[in-house]
C-alpha cells in the first residue's frame, strides 16, 4: 500500500458522526495496520476540525461497554499502530477513541511539528468533546505514550479535567529526552540555519518486527525531524518543571532500558508534581512500551487490568 492511498484517504474523510457506516477506503486501511475490528463492535474513521487542524479520529464501540479508553499516541507515530492496546481495551469491553495528532498520520499539519506545544491541549479539548458528543461511556481513562503522555501530564498540571475522567495512564511519558543538554547546544548551533533534519530511526522497541515495519512498510512514518518541534519542546520543559503540583496520581509505565527520553529524571518529576504517583518498572523494556514484545505487554497490561478493575 503505496503514499498515493494514504493521502487520498486523508483527504476524503468524511466528518465523524455516528451511525456513519464504516466503509471499504477506511477498511482497507484498517486492516492494514490490523485495527479492522468491525466485525465484532462498531467502528468509526471521520475528521474533525480543532482550531487550523483537520483530525483524523476513530472510535470502537462494543455492544455494552463499561466504560473508554482514548488513546494519545507518541512522537511521529500514529493510532494505526496501536492495535495491540486498542485490542486488549476492547476485550476488556472498554469503548476506544483514538486520534492522530497534527501533523501526523491522517491528520493535517506540518509533518511532525509543531509551533506551541499549548495547542496539543486545544486538540484534546476537540477531543473531548467529541467523547461527550458520542456519549462514550464513563468512566474515560486516557493513555498517552511518550509524547502523548506529555500531552496528558500538561493537563493534570494546567488544565481542566473532565467529571467524567477516570484513570490517566502515562507510557514512557516524556519530560526532557535523553541527552537533552546536547540537544538544547546543538539547537541554539542550528536555530535560524536549519528548519529540519533528517529522521534517525532508533532501536525503540525490542520487537524486531515493528522495528522492521515502521522502518520499510509504513507510509505514515515522517521522515523529518523539524526544529520548530524542538524548539516549542524546548519552551513546554520549564512550563512542566516549574509548574505547582497537582492532587492527581496517575498510572506511570516505564521501561528501564528507555533510550529515548530521560527517564529517571522523568520519574522524578512525575513523583515531585504528583500524589504518589502509581509506578510499574519493566527492566529490560524499551521506549515504545504500546509496541514492545508479548511478553513485556501482557506484564504491563495485567498490571493495568488491576488498577482498572477490570
Amino acid at each position: 500500500m503505496d503514499q498515493t492511498f494514504f493521502d487520498r484517504l486523508a483527504a476524503q474523510l468524511p466528518y465523524l458522526e455516528v451511525g456513519r457506516p464504516f466503509d471499504a477506503q477506511a477498511q482497507q486501511y484498517a486492516a492494514y495496520y490490523g485495527i479492522d475490528f468491525s466485525t465484532e463492535v462498531q467502528q468509526h474513521l471521520g475528521h474533525i476540525q480543532v482550531e487550523d487542524f483537520t483530525l483524523a479520529v476513530q472510535v470502537w464501540r462494543p455492544t455494552t461497554p463499561r466504560g473508554t479508553l482514548i488513546i494519545l499516541h507518541g512522537y511521529y507515530d500514529h493510532m494505526g499502530l496501536y492495535r495491540h492496546l486498542i485490542r486488549w481495551a476492547l476485550e476488556q469491553r472498554l469503548a476506544v477513541m483514538a486520534f492522530d495528532l497534527p501533523g501526523h498520520g491522517l491528520s493535517s499539519g506540518e509533518r511532525a511539528s509543531i509551533d506551541c506545544f499549548l495547542r496539543y491541549q486545544q486538540v484534546l479539548d476537540g477531543i473531548i468533546e467529541q467523547a461527550r458528543l458520542w456519549q462514550l461511556p464513563a468512566p474515560w481513562h486516557f493513555l498517552g505514550q511518550s509524547t502523548g503522555g506529555a500531552i496528558l501530564i500538561d493537563r493534570l498540571l494546567h488544565g481542566e479535567v473532565p467529571e467524567q475522567q477516570g484513570e490517566t495512564i502515562l507510557m514512557a511519558p516524556l519530560v526532557r529526552p535523553k541527552q537533552w543538554g546536547v540537544s538544547q547546544f546543538s539547537l541554539k548551533l542550528l536555530g535560524g540555519f536549519i528548519q529540519q533534519l533528517n529522521r534517525r530511526f532508533t532501536d525503540n522497541s525490542t520487537d524486531q518486527d515493528f522495528l522492521d515495519f515502521i522502518r520499510q512498510h509504513d507510509p505514515l512514518q515522517p521522515q523529518v525531524l523539524p526544529v520548530a518541534w524542538v524548539q516549542a519542546l524546548d519552551k513546554w520543559i520549564p512550563h512542566i518543571e516549574a509548574a505547582v503540583p497537582a492532587a492527581h496520581r496517575p498510572l506511570v509505565v516505564q521501561g528501564q532500558a528507555d533510550g529515548t527520553v530521560d527517564w529517571q529524571h522523568n520519574i522524578k518529576v512525575l513523583q515531585e508534581k504528583f500524589d504518589s504517583p502509581d509506578l510499574f518498572y519493566l527492566p529490560e523494556a524499551r521506549h515504545h512500551l504500546a509496541n514492545e514484545t508479548p511478553v513485556f505487554r501482557q506484564r504491563y497490561l495485567d498490571w493495568l487490568g488491576e488498577r482498572l478493575g477490570y
